[in-house]
């Protein structure tokens, strides 16, 4: 039994009535760093993710649990996203250096190594140091980084990956989405996109096959995150009353050199056999990176292919609607936007005002709330994502649970009590606009960015932003 079964299982029942709460999830998921049960910090750190899709340092744990299970490969991923951003932490280098030297990548762990050692000393780490003065394999188990003793060849090809384990495959499950577009406010002209793309495709099968369509095809949504891509993808599935598969990477990345393809194949045969399907991939750029970026030839294989199940080449996509959502979409191999593959590229939003009320709206249904202007709070919270408004409410929440405690009884939450948050509180996607703008003005040769500048330009224009974003 875990040193904090006790507190564990208190949180647990806390989350039971709280599950969104992040600071409950994230205490949770250390707990049981500590104590081991690395795959179980897993799931939570992944929920806290969905939670808070921009917190770096969430990110950094869950590269942390996926290396302590083996997956080096899985985390790398991670922590490469993580530098790409130019301001990693510290411990993202040496969680780098760890893995590099667990595949046998000495220079670049050693490279890795001394970053972290420069951004802070504190971090040295003798064993590591005794690897790079030595030429010892470094074990499989990511709990330690001594050498294999009286391991077979057998069992070093296993350790370098070299040799396929069996799994389970993908663990993704058909879902058959309840809402459709009317539960979706405003995004009318992405709706239109939608439907002509691949909903219309599917009603008028024979109108559009006289003009050499077919149901199928993908569309790319992109914009910053917590703004309802996602939502927006069930949606489409409700719509037309299809399966819907949504896909992370987690579902797809293995450590063993073959398993990544494979459960990439699994997940579109799903999808074919399941007809007709919306199948969904969540932060693709993370499975379709620009292979000129991948450091390791299996990370080409990966978006190979995937690029081939986009085509078709073994096995027909006709009804199957694919879909993928990323926030960084300039990450992405360009091979993915040709014909017939992500040809229709979408951008995604933050919600404009009547959404944010009703957002709003929704959040604080069923809690003590006085006489909230939803209005007025909308217009304070422009350039907020939905993400970033149930920030807002949680916040406000917490507050008025200290001030219920104190008196014994309930606190409603009042207009005031919110305005007192938003005014602290920095919309996240800031940061993302400033890197989109940045695309948008120096890299937009193909005018992928166009909507983006628009936007920007309109936002700009009509005072969108209360504060000054750029």
């Amino acid at each position: 039994m875990p040193a904090n079964e006790a507190l564990i299982q208190a949180l647990r029942a806390a989350l039971e009535t709280s599950p969104d709460s992040l600071p409950l999830r994230r205490h949770l998921a250390e707990l049981l760093m500590e104590s081991g049960l690395y795959v179980e910090a897993e799931r939570e750190y992944r929920k806290a993710l969905d939670l808070s899709p921009a917190d770096d340092e969430i990110k950094l744990a869950l590269a942390e649990a996926y290396f302590r299970q083996g997956k080096g490969f899985v985390a790398l991923v991670i922590l490469e996203d993580l530098l790409r951003g130019g301001n990693a932490p510290a411990p993202v280098y040496l969680l780098s250096a760890r893995i590099y030297l667990q595949s046998e990548e000495v220079e670049k762990a050693r490279m890795a190594y001394a970053q972290s050692l420069r951004m802070d000393p504190g971090l040295r780490d003798t064993e590591l140091e005794q690897h790079f003065s030595g030429n010892s394999l470094p074990t499989g188990n990511p709990t330690s980084s001594a050498p294999v003793k009286g391991a077979g060849s057998e069992e070093l090809e296993r350790i370098r990956g070299l040799v396929e384990e069996p799994d389970p495959g993908p663990t993704v499950e058909l879902e058959r989405p309840r809402v459709s577009f009317k539960d979706v406010g405003g995004m009318d002209a992405l709706k239109d996109e939608i439907r002509m793309k691949i909903i219309h495709p599917m009603a008028q099968q024979e109108l559009f096959k006289a003009y050499g369509k077919t149901a199928g095809g993908g569309i790319l949504l992109y914009g910053p995150p917590g703004c309802g891509k996602t939502y927006l993808a069930r949606a489409t599935a409700g719509e037309v009353q299809a399966h819907f598969l949504a896909v992370g990477i987690h579902d797809v990345m293995e450590m063993y050199i073959g398993s990544s393809e494979r459960n990439l194949h699994e997940v579109f045969e799903l999808a074919r056999a399941n007809t007709p399907c919306v199948l969904f991939f969540d932060e693709v750029d993370a499975l379709a990176a620009s292979r000129s970026d991948m450091r390791k030839s299996a990370g080409r294989q990966v978006i190979n292919q995937f690029l081939s199940e986009l085509d078709g080449v073994s096995s027909s996509n006709e009804g199957v609607l694919i879909l993928a959502a990323t926030n960084a979409p300039w990450h992405m191999d360009s091979a993915m936007r040709r014909p017939g593959r992500f040809d229709r590229v979408l951008f995604v939003p933050p919600p404009d005002q009547v959404a944010r009320a009703a957002i709003l709206r929704l959040l604080l249904a069923g809690k003590p709330a006085g006489s909230v202007d939803y209005n007025r709070l909308a217009r304070e919270t422009g350039g907020f994502s939905g993400a970033d408004l149930k920030g807002v409410v949680d916040i406000a929440v917490e507050q008025k649970l200290r001030e219920a405690m104190k008196k014994g009884s309930l606190v409603e939450i009042q207009t005031q009590d919110l305005q007192g948050v938003i005014k602290k509180v920095k919309p996240t996607t800031r940061e993302w606009f400033t890197t989109a703008r940045n695309y948008a003005l120096y890299a937009n040769q193909s005018g992928l960015y166009d909507d983006v500048m628009e936007y920007i330009n309109q936002a700009e224009k009509s005072g969108l932003f209360p504060r000054k974003f750029f």
